[in-house]
């Protein structure tokens, strides 16, 4: 199936079964079912049948599904029972948190290289890695052949660092910066702004929606 036929929102939701698979296998448990893994995430069970239904029968009627089966699929079909090489800009406060979040490697990526323009944090060493100069983003891009990039600068830099991670041969950037970017439509962009997530949460919390 062309991948650009099944919903974003599905692809949005696979992570979430991976996820809760892992916490289910890490338990000892070997066999789990729809109207499960609905009860973990709050989904229904029909829709999870029907996401994984787009990729294939990964369960038996009556008997579910094989946790550490399910698991392996969802990674090869996610693409990360591989690992991705992966580069961080900007090495200022939220730049060093992001590099000391430990899921990234069980997740499959790896993040490589860190660079930063500031001059007094340029070849400073954080946790296993040097702070490389910006300027040479192009080089650690194609030497290391990344192909997706972290954004932890400030807001009136995202842009201008997003350009030059496309123009170096970057395909997924996902960045911390709290602006929308424009770049071209076959790059894919994550946003991570917590604000955002905290004026969605609040529109809840009005008398009228409690």
């Amino acid at each position: 199936m062309n991948p650009l036929a099944i919903p974003e929102i599905v692809i949005r939701r696979l992570p979430l079964y991976l996820r809760t698979l892992n916490v289910l296998a890490n338990k000892g448990q070997e066999v789990t079912s729809s109207q499960e893994l609905g009860s973990w995430l709050g989904i229904s069970s029909t829709q999870i049948r029907k996401d994984l239904s787009y990729f294939g029968e990964f369960g038996k009627q009556g008997t579910g599904y094989d946790i550490h089966y399910l698991r392996d699929q969802l990674r090869k079909i996610l693409q990360v029972d591989r690992h991705w090489s992966v580069v961080l800009i900007g090495a200022g406060d939220l730049g060093r948190a992001v590099l000391r979040y430990g899921g990234f490697e069980e997740g499959g990526f790896s993040i490589v290289a860190v660079l930063d323009k500031d001059a007094s944090k340029i070849a400073r060493r954080i946790g296993e890695l040097q702070v490389q100069d910006v300027a040479s983003v192009p080089d650690v891009v194609k030497t290391q052949g990344i192909q997706i990039a972290i954004i932890a600068v400030p807001t009136d830099e995202a842009q201008a660092v997003a350009n030059a991670l496309v123009r170096a041969g970057i395909k997924a950037i996902l960045t911390y910066a709290p602006i929308t970017l424009n770049l071209p439509p076959e790059v894919r962009v994550e946003y991570m702004d917590p604000v955002v997530g905290l004026q969605s949460m609040a529109y809840y919390l009005s008398p009228g929606h409690m």
